[in-house]
């Protein structure tokens, strides 16, 4: 028997992560996954070969560039090619059609990747969406650190969308937290931490083009 959304993301309160995203332009969801998807996730991550990883850019395709003053971290886009991978994939897709139905935002499609960050290692205040790239409609991040403590830094720092210079919440990157917000509203920054720090950053998007077209993702 196929299962629906909201089954598929029974863990999760949707009414009211839609009310936060609706009232606040953010939300923040603790155990977002199953644990055993979890551990799976922080698993495929660690035994992930490094040379599969990549130093992360900014911008986004031909316009990418490196910049180590901006953002440290190494990246893997993640692919329907592992049972771990597709099964998060499947997470997100249930997640698009809840947030669709409860929003009505028109989400389209959803990207998203593993990020390394090595102690030191930090992402500066930036907005998620590029110019002239406003498709990507709702950010999302899902931390992997087991045990984290408030000592070991590698916060998320968000900024009120008027004043970006008023910090708004510092979010500590425990295992198994998601948090979601409005891309083009909130600047936010990754802070360094003292030791080796995981997530998986995505995006929701929208289909901005014409004529039947489809947006590229990435």
């Amino acid at each position: 028997m196929q299962q629906t959304a909201e089954q598929i993301f029974a863990q999760i309160n949707y009414l009211s992560l839609a009310e936060d995203l609706r009232c606040k332009g953010y939300a923040i969801i603790d155990h977002a996954l199953p644990i055993e998807l979890e551990t799976a996730l922080l698993k495929h991550l660690m035994d992930t070969p490094s040379e599969k990883m990549r130093v992360a850019g900014i911008g986004r395709e031909q316009q990418q560039t490196l910049n180590s003053f901006v953002r440290r971290d190494q990246i893997k886009w993640i692919e329907p090619t592992t049972q771990v991978e597709q099964a998060w994939l499947s997470h997100m897709e249930a997640l698009r059609l809840i947030l669709n139905r409860q929003l009505l935002l028109g989400l389209f499609s959803y990207e998203s990747h593993f990020a390394q960050y090595n102690a030191g290692d930090f992402y500066k205040k930036h907005l998620d969406a590029f110019n002239g790239q406003t498709n990507r409609v709702l950010s999302t991040v899902y931390y992997l650190n087991p045990n984290w403590q408030a000592e070991y830094g590698g916060e998320l720092v968000m900024y009120d969308p008027e004043n970006h210079t008023q910090e708004i919440e510092r979010i500590l990157p425990e295992l198994g937290r998601m948090v979601i917000f409005l891309s083009e509203e909130f600047p936010h920054e990754v802070l360094p931490a003292d030791r080796m720090r995981y997530s998986i950053a995505g995006w929701f998007r929208v289909n901005n083009s014409i004529n039947n077209q489809v947006d590229p993702p990435k």
